[in-house]
Order: structure tokens, then sequence, then C-alpha cells
């Protein structure tokens, strides 16, 4: 097997007084997909702006491709290779037009003016949206926000993709837009989702956020979605948790 494309290593994190992440670990490959699972308020959204640098680690390494991340500037070298898609595309988008958020990422990595308009403008034609460019963004619908944010993140060509609840609040044509897009995209992703139909078509890898460890999962659908959270003890024997997932 190759190179992990993104480690965590014993990554501890609190927040308030709180112990989100103890000494978690995680690694992620080239192309590979993950979804991320937990109940509300236990640090699955803070786990990915720790990924890029947003907060700040109490403990652990972070390393992109085998060099660790510790100062400021190693995590906008970080950025440049991991796209963040926040879960309010409102906190995401903030220039006057479409066009001029999805151009914003480009110019800032120094992209000449005319290659970041056309790769601008082939991303909203991939993601179906290149009749809204020159639409003011705040008068957009959720959907069309989503789709927009995704497409700021995704011109600038990230190896790695973190999304947080990426199909909240869509109507139903615009999460099946959505969904056909991540599921054709050649990057790594990393889900944060409750949306249990969309762990199962995108076939992903599913991890769950308890108790401050990463601990692989598995989603059985019955009449009602389970999640099995299979933890390692020390010994040779599994221990076995269970917990539902609303469907």
């Amino acid at each position: 097997m190759s190179s992990p494309l993104l480690v965590l290593d014993k990554l501890t994190f609190s927040r308030d007084g709180n112990a989100l992440l103890k000494d978690a670990d995680l690694e992620i490959q080239q192309g590979e997909k993950l979804v991320v699972w937990g109940d509300n308020g236990v640090g699955k959204s803070s786990l990915l702006k720790l990924i890029v640098g947003l907060h700040n680690a109490d403990a652990g390494d972070i390393r992109l491709t085998g060099k660790s991340c510790k100062a400021a500037h190693d995590f906008r070298e970080l950025r440049k290779r991991v796209g963040l898609v926040f879960q309010d595309s409102d906190d995401q988008l903030f220039c006057p037009t479409v066009l001029d958020d999805v151009m914003f990422g480009p110019l800032n990595l120094g992209w000449r003016h005319e290659t970041a308009k056309a790769k601008s403008l082939a991303m909203l034609t991939r993601l179906g949206v290149l009749a809204i460019a020159n639409r003011v963004t705040f008068k957009l619908s959720g959907g069309q926000k989503r789709l927009v944010a995704l497409a700021s993140v995704l011109v600038m060509e990230p190896d790695l993709l973190l999304l947080d609840e990426p199909t909240n609040g869509l109507d139903q044509k615009a999460r099946h837009r959505l969904i056909e897009v991540l599921q054709n995209l050649p990057q790594a992703l990393l889900l944060v989702t409750h949306d249990t139909q969309l762990i199962q078509q995108l076939d992903a890898r599913v991890i769950a956020l308890e108790d401050g460890q990463l601990k692989p999962a598995v989603v059985h659908a019955h009449q009602h979605v389970h999640l099995h959270v299979h933890t390692q003890s020390q010994g040779a024997e599994s221990d076995h948790s269970h917990a539902e997932l609303s469907g």
C-alpha cells in the first residue's frame, strides 16, 4: 500500500474545558472516501477545522504526505492541497458574485486572472451552475450556495476535500446533484454527516467519533439504519458497542 495522504497521530483537542479528541489516530489514503459519524457536540466539525489549522491541537501531529504541520506557515501550505467546505455556505461565500467567489481562492494562490477565470467557469459548468455565474451570491438558494461553495474549493484542485454536513437543508434536486458530484470526484473525501443514504451511496468507509477516539464503524441497513461501532481492546478480542442512526 502507498503512503497515506493524511495522518492524524495522537491528536488531542479540548474546547471550553471538554476533551473532544484524546490521542485520536486516523490515516486517509489517496482517493479514499471516509465518513465521520457521531453525536452532536462530540467534535466532528472541530476535527475538520483542526486538519486545516483553523483550530490548534493541544497535542499530537497532523502530517500531509509525511510532512508534519505545526506552525501557521505549514497549514498555509496544507490548505493549498486540502479544501474545507463549511456546513453553512454563508460562512464561505463573501464576494459580490458567484464567479468572484469561485475565483477568489485561485487568485489568492497567485494564479493569473485569465487562468483563474477559465478554470472557475469550467468548474461552474461541471457542477451545473454556470447560468448563475454573474448572480449575487447571497440571493441564491441553499442548494445553489452549497454547489458554489464546493466549486470555490474544487477549483483549486485539492488532494483532499473536507465537507461538513454537505446535504443539510438541501431539497431533493440539489441533494441528488451534490451526491452525483461527490460520487465522481477523484479526490479523497472526509465528510461529517448524519445522512445515512449519503453514506451508502458514496460507499464510504465509516469511522465514529466517540469518547474522543476515532473508531472503525460499519453501517448496516435494516428496517432502521444502525451503526455498529467495533473498537479494538488491548487484548486480542474486540469490544462491540452499538448505536442507532436515525434514517
